[in-house]
């Protein structure tokens, strides 16, 4: 992609699934990379696993103290941060009238909260520099309704919502967009799917598959790009073209 060899990068959620899929991709575009991750274990693994990583750094993206040193910490290690990947998120499967109030708290303050807190720190960040990306991790979950994912639709329409609001505010000197998956072959969705509820999904997917994380990250990196410097203020679905036909396409 034309303009990401140099850029440095932040990514929220950054050791595991389509985050660490991100990572790796702007690694290979050349850029720096620094992820945050708050599960030290995952954090081991990536910096393995990604040697030319310049940070794997450690914060709860709910805490805005630790969002604020790890993000300052990142700014040390790279020299400054020209694009952020928000993508730090939890989802929680459960019926709506089984949501507790702790559950609920923990879905928001992660997904959307958490969001808000990296955002608003990169932003200023950004302005003050004069220019930077900002991208988004959202979901069709977001878009469309879901069974069993009240609390996880709800934060992943606040995501949209912040995009659309930050990118006007923040125009001309940040780009900001979202990208809004649907069913990704990450370990979290392995973990909540049996396989014979993942192969029911397939089904219902016109390309009768998952997405790969690496097809997201790819994505990532194209509206990071100098290719994308006229796209900001939207939401890109990658989805497979399951939520296209509504009830039809189900």
């Amino acid at each position: 992609m034309r303009g990401l060899k140099g850029k440095r990068v932040l990514v929220t959620g950054g050791a595991g699934g389509i985050g660490a899929a991100t990572a790796a991709r702007f690694l290979e575009e050349g850029a720096l990379v620094s992820v945050i991750d708050r599960d030290a274990r995952a954090r081991s693994l990536i910096a393995r696993q990604l040697p030319a990583l310049s940070g794997a750094l450690d914060a709860d993206v709910a805490d805005l103290k630790q969002v604020q040193v790890a993000f300052g910490e990142a700014v040390r290690l790279m020299g400054g941060v020209d694009v952020l990947i928000n993508n730090a998120g939890i989802s929680i499967r459960h019926q709506f009238l089984d949501i507790t109030p702790e559950e609920w708290g923990q879905v928001m303050a992660i997904n959307l909260t958490g969001n808000f807190y990296v955002a608003q720190t990169a932003a200023r960040h950004m302005i003050e520099r004069g220019s930077g990306v900002i991208l988004h991790t959202a979901s069709t979950n977001g878009v469309v309704g879901y069974p069993y994912y009240a609390d996880y639709n709800a934060s992943k329409a606040g995501v949209i919502a912040l995009t659309k609001a930050m990118a006007l505010e923040l125009a001309p000197k940040v780009r900001v967009n979202a990208i809004a998956p649907g069913y990704v072959l990450t370990p979290m969705q392995r973990a909540e799917y049996t396989d014979a509820m993942l192969e029911e999904v397939n089904q219902k997917i016109p390309l009768r598959r998952h997405a790969k994380p690496e097809e997201v990250a790819a994505l990532f990196a194209f509206l990071a790009s100098d290719e994308a410097e006229y796209i900001t203020g939207h939401v890109y679905t990658i989805d497979g073209a399951e939520t296209t036909g509504g009830l039809a396409s189900r």
